[in-house]
């Protein structure tokens, strides 16, 4: 290059391995594509004949006692997910028909995928940190908030809820998390009320869209007219898959319903940590909280555009999104600093990319074991049960519910991946609309996934950011907030599926329409309501009322009884 008169500088050999991998990936995908065979690697494992019902009862046995382990906190939850893979690989060495599993054997339980989303976002937040962009973000978000906690809450609520339905929810999260911290500190905040409040909208804005949550791209996936006659079924079956945008049609409104009353739940969770006024003096937060490295961040924020695109262009391309997060960190290595790595990769959580191999090695062995699919079964047979012209209600209400329970207590990417071929073959047995059950899952995956903190990928990885920083997040914090949030947004979305997809049948569009008005009018009466009272706009979208409600339950309960008196 030189004898040319130029010098490759790290930049410039950015682009050339973007460019490069970009090339081997589209050339990858052809090659899959003309080949037509599967690239992902599956054990064949049979438990051996009449020990079915003991290996069924082992594997629940180990399941509950992993989860006791992470509820009580008796040991961390990365060492607790270890031990119970472990123990669940014994197990399904004694009780499988097939010799001892080797190392290479168990790796394939993993979802690498995940791992490699997870690992490449990382490395990339982790160069941008360097750069005080988070700090800068943070003194705006202040800014526009006026100082006032609550005001503040809602800005971050709701730009999570809305990076999240264009992002994946685990990229948000870990974009916004190094925020909220800085943030939190900087207004002398106890930063675990906001971060919980971010991830649940992380979840909640993740559903609206397939490239959202990770289910949501999985049943995307697995769940496209073309996927589903690939898998032998009917094309008149077939037809009934679901698109990119049928996602944004039939759950966005949903998600949409979710928001005011999400937010109602938040205020009246956190009334005491998310209210009040912190005064900071602005100009001193922006000189002390500025922008770093304007060189880094230009660079930087370019290569994260770039995989942004990327990400968006997936159901074009089909490139896996974890290659596109790997090579999006290697790029942005090479091109910022490529003599000094050190400091990014100490920003990636490797105790949380533990967690969640464990995690996939114990549920995948609870599969192989018989336990998720004896729930599929269950699921099944309970819906059968019903006559014909209930069974699509009932599919409905029982998918949905299940889903949001289960996906509470068992990581919502193996779940999905576990009950997309039961709803398939749900559907097609009993001969009722695909559609509906479709969204059912989705809804209750990616709900549910609010109701702990070991139920979505982005909670996992909240919790592991918070912890490095000095503020853990326990399993019962979150679960005071994020169950009953579950409970309500699942309850809206369950009312959504019966009125749109059973009540309203052939006449979807009309009752989204009539959803939306009510919707609109709700958040009209609301705003009204707080104005009244001399709420901002802001305040009101908060005002749940229900102190109001107890303190009058409390007032009625103390008039009972001095009458008794």
């Amino acid at each position: 290059m030189q004898a040319l008169g130029y010098r490759l500088n790290g930049k410039d050999l950015a682009v050339l391995v973007l460019i490069g991998v970009g090339l081997l990936a589209v050339v990858g995908q052809a090659q899959a594509a003309v080949g037509g065979g599967d690239n992902e690697m599956h054990l064949e494992i049979h438990i051996r004949d009449g020990l079915e019902g003991q290996a069924l009862l082992v594997g629940g046995l180990i399941l509950l006692g992993v989860y006791a382990l992470i509820i009580t906190e008796v040991v961390d939850r990365t060492l607790a997910a270890a031990m119970g893979g472990l123990l669940a690989v014994f197990a399904l060495n004694h009780y499988s028909e097939e010799s001892t599993l080797s190392l290479k054997a168990v790796t394939t339980m993993i979802d690498w995928e995940t791992i490699g989303l997870l690992l490449g976002m990382m490395v990339m937040v982790g160069i941008l940190s360097t750069t005080g962009v988070f700090e800068w973000f943070a003194v705006e978000a202040y800014k526009r908030s006026g100082g006032d906690v609550w005001t503040l809450t809602v800005i971050l609520c709701l730009v999570t809820a809305v990076l999240s339905a264009f992002l994946d929810n685990v990229t948000t999260m870990l974009l916004l998390t190094p925020v909220t911290i800085q943030l939190a500190r900087v207004l002398d905040l106890r930063p675990i009320p906001l971060l919980i409040a971010e991830v649940l909208f992380s979840n909640i804005g993740g559903a609206a869209t397939m490239i959202g949550d990770p289910p949501n791209i999985m049943i995307g996936s697995a769940m496209s007219p073309a996927a589903i006659e690939s898998k032998g079924y009917s094309a008149a079956f077939a037809a009934q898959g679901v698109t990119f945008n049928d996602f944004i049609f039939e759950m966005g409104p949903a998600i949409l319903m979710c928001i005011v009353p999400g937010l109602m739940m938040v205020r009246w969770l956190f009334r005491d940590e998310l209210s009040g006024v912190r005064h900071r003096d602005v100009e001193e937060l922006q000189y002390r909280y500025g922008i770093k490295d304007p060189q880094a961040l230009k660079v930087s924020g370019t290569i994260l555009g770039l995989v942004i695109v990327a990400f968006f262009l997936h159901p074009v391309t089909h490139i896996p999104v974890s290659w596109i997060a790997l090579v999006g960190g290697v790029v942005m290595l090479v091109a910022t600093n490529p003599h000094e790595i050190e400091e990014p990769l100490h920003h990636v959580e490797w105790t949380t990319l533990l967690f969640f191999a464990g995690l996939f090695v114990l549920v995948h062995s609870l599969e192989y074991l018989g336990l998720i699919g004896w729930i599929g079964d269950q699921v099944t047979t309970a819906i059968g049960s019903f006559d014909p012209e209930f069974q699509l209600p009932a599919a409905i209400l029982i998918i949905l519910w299940v889903s949001a329970i289960a996906s509470a207590f068992i990581d919502n990417i193996p779940y999905t991946a576990t009950m997309i071929p039961v709803v398939l073959q749900l559907a097609s047995d009993l001969n009722i609309a695909l559609e509906p059950v479709i969204w059912a899952l989705a809804f209750g995956a990616c709900l549910g996934g609010n109701g702990t903190l070991i139920g979505a990928s982005a909670n996992v990885v909240t919790a592991g950011l918070s912890k490095e920083a000095g503020y853990p997040i326990s399993f019962n914090d979150f679960f005071r907030a994020g169950f009953p949030v579950m409970l309500v947004t699942t309850a809206i979305a369950t009312v959504y599926c019966l009125l749109v997809f059973v009540v309203g049948q052939g006449h979807e569009l009309l009752w989204k329409g009539v959803l939306m008005l009510i919707t609109a009018f709700g958040l009209v009466w609301q705003f009204a309501k707080g104005s009244r009272t001399g709420q901002s706009i802001v305040e009101s979208l908060g005002d749940h009322g229900l102190d109001d409600v107890i303190e009058g339950v409390q007032r009625l309960g103390a008039s009972l009884r001095r009458e008794e008196e």
